[in-house]
């Protein structure tokens, strides 16, 4: 039987790199993978997963999966969907039909919550219906493990209030730990990277 999979973590855990890496997977065993990105990621201008180690790979946006023919998306052995927590409450739901009524497995990638600790719509929903739940985990600058995404300014200062979604990378955004999220803690050799 086909799963829902979410496998979240913070910004810089290298998500989207495992969700490349899935989809080389299938791929080297003769198997069909399907990419796919809500159309509100546009950070690449393009309809293109990319990790910041480098790996790349075309995908479909969402909203093209959902006009998809059942049969046509039946033709992959899995769907691969990274940036999940942009996702709708109903693309979720659309999500756990390919999984139960098609019997095609679905493993989302994304934040769990936002940077004032909030949970994002999709990762709420995901949490709340996938069968399976993993956590990709990555440290933060003290060595403990990073479980809240901080958002900072130009000045290395940690935001707590504004929008839900600005589209960023290791320009506005970091892992820390929860201790260091709290007290807006960057960390000595704080610097934005390009």
């Amino acid at each position: 039987m086909a799963k829902l999979y979410f496998r979240y973590g913070v910004m810089g855990s290298s998500k989207s790199a495992n969700a490349l890496m899935v989809r080389y997977n299938y791929e080297e065993r003769g198997q069909s993978a399907l990419m796919v990105k809500p159309a509100l990621d546009q950070r690449e201008g393009a309809s293109v997963v990319n990790s910041r180690i480098g790996l790349s790979y075309a995908c479909v946006w969402f909203e093209e999966l959902e006009r998809m023919a059942p049969e046509d998306i039946k033709a992959h052995q899995c769907v691969i969907v990274d940036e999940a927590q942009f996702l709708t409450r109903e693309q979720v739901d659309y999500l756990t039909g390919i999984v139960d009524d098609w019997n095609v497995p679905v493993i989302c990638y994304g934040l769990r919550a936002d940077f004032s600790g909030r949970l994002f719509p999709g990762s709420e929903a995901l949490l709340a219906c996938a069968d399976i739940i993993e956590e990709v985990k990555t440290i933060c600058w003290c060595g403990k493990k990073a479980i809240c995404n901080a958002r900072f300014d130009e000045n290395g200062v940690v935001l707590k209030e504004g929008e839900q979604v600005v589209l960023g990378a290791n320009d506005c955004y970091i892992g820390l730990c929860r201790r260091h999220w709290k007290a807006g803690d960057l960390g000595l050799d704080w610097k934005v990277t390009p």
